[in-house]
């Protein structure tokens, strides 16, 4: 493997660009193929995409409720990542097989030579690292505020593309900063638990202040004394640093993908498993209130609410079997709730039918993985080759 090139800075280099040539290679071709098998009357999360709902959710394509309006953006962008990945790939070539097998012999090696020992070095090696991260953040907020915008899943009439207004960011620290001091579980859900657009981009602003912030620090400063010595500074250390950094964001990854409907909005990723409970108890509600039958009053077999009954702190909520699931937002329901939980008067007479197409879509579409009724989600019958990317996405990462 690489410990071949711990002494070998250039051939290092040169297993680096090849890696990261096939990673780009991969994003590009794999953009291509989901494109070539892309059905339009159908949502993505019904088609089996991971790539395709990521670039729908940066506004590329896309109107409306989430309706791809054309594909040509994903092609060209499948296209510059097939060309980009050839380019980095020629400079892995060169660097492994042409290049100096020490870039410290060479006229840049003040720049670009190294030893795993130089402190000074790994640390500013570290800030150029962040610099890159601290970009791309601040990438995503101008996208956001500036560049047309991102897709909002909460905007009004089932979600659209929103440029978010500069003066509603959310740029106050203390706004942002509770989300790092949530517990990670329960209905806190730390980070995870974002559910509007404005704190998420004006998180990444902060966030790209930060690691700019931490990348002049660390290429213009030395290690500090209980730094150096609280650390060991050796290739195969630094390789055990990043796995551990690298499985932590995995872990996160992993469950903001499964439960957070706001950084992936469901019209692409499908539902998450709470939403598509309570879409099952909507779904049902709704068609039995139209043959007549009083949904507020209704009693299940528990002498419970059958439609609709009182959660633990007192909301109104959907009753059966979704109760469990009844501090779950989402942006087809949300219309329908008060401070005091779902509205009776709304359900009665201001239910849209985007919201019961939505409700029975995310019903069918549980991300479950299974082809019958489990837990309580009725799922598709006739989705036998259906698995929802939220699920291919969670288990992946975790």
């Amino acid at each position: 493997g690489n410990a071949r090139f711990i002494s070998l800075s250039g051939k290092f280099l040169g297993a680096h660009l090849a890696h990261a040539g096939v990673i780009i290679f991969w994003s590009g071709s794999m953009t291509l193929f989901e494109l070539s098998h892309f059905a339009q009357e159908k949502p993505l999360y019904e088609q089996g995409f991971i790539l395709l709902p990521h670039l729908a959710t940066l506004s590329f394509s896309v109107g409306p409720g989430g309706e791809v309006l054309d594909v040509y953006s994903y092609f060209v962008i499948g296209v510059l990542h097939m060309i980009s990945s050839g380019v980095v790939a020629l400079g892995g070539l060169y660097h492994s097989i042409v290049g100096p097998e020490s870039l410290e012999e060479t006229s840049y090696g003040y720049a670009f030579g190294y030893s795993w020992q130089d402190r000074y070095r790994m640390t500013t090696i570290l800030g150029s690292h962040l610099g890159v991260l601290g970009i791309a953040s601040n990438l995503l907020f101008l996208k956001g505020v500036y560049l047309g915008g991102l897709y909002d899943t909460w905007a009004s009439g089932g979600g659209d593309v929103r440029l978010i207004k500069e003066t509603a960011v959310s740029l106050n620290p203390y706004v942002i900063g509770r989300y790092l001091l949530r517990a990670p579980f329960g209905s806190e859900g730390w980070i995870i638990s974002v559910n509007n657009m404005e704190d998420l981009v004006g998180a990444h602003y902060w966030l790209g202040l930060s690691l700019l912030a931490g990348a002049v620090w660390h290429v213009e400063t030395r290690a500090l004394g209980f730094i150096v010595r609280g650390f060991t500074w050796s290739a195969e250390s630094y390789l055990a640093y990043s796995l551990a950094a690298i499985a932590t964001c995995g872990y996160i990854a992993a469950v903001y993908s499964w439960y957070n409907n706001t950084a992936y909005p469901s019209e692409f990723f499908g539902p998450t498993a709470p939403e598509a409970s309570q879409a099952q108890g909507f779904t049902f509600m709704g068609r039995d209130q139209k043959i007549g039958i009083k949904v507020a009053g209704a009693q299940g077999p528990t002498a419970l609410g059958k439609y609709l009954m009182r959660s633990p702190t007192g909301e109104i909520i959907f009753g059966g079997e979704t109760m469990r699931f009844w501090s779950m937002q989402g942006g087809w329901v949300e219309p329908l709730r008060t401070s005091f939980g779902l509205d009776v008067t709304k359900i009665q007479s201001d239910i849209q039918s985007w919201q019961e197409r939505r409700a029975a879509e995310f019903m069918t579409h549980a991300p479950l993985g299974s082809l019958n009724s489990v837990g309580g989600v009725a799922t598709e019958i006739n989705s036998v080759r259906y698995v929802s990317p939220r699920s291919w996405l969670t288990s992946s990462h975790w």
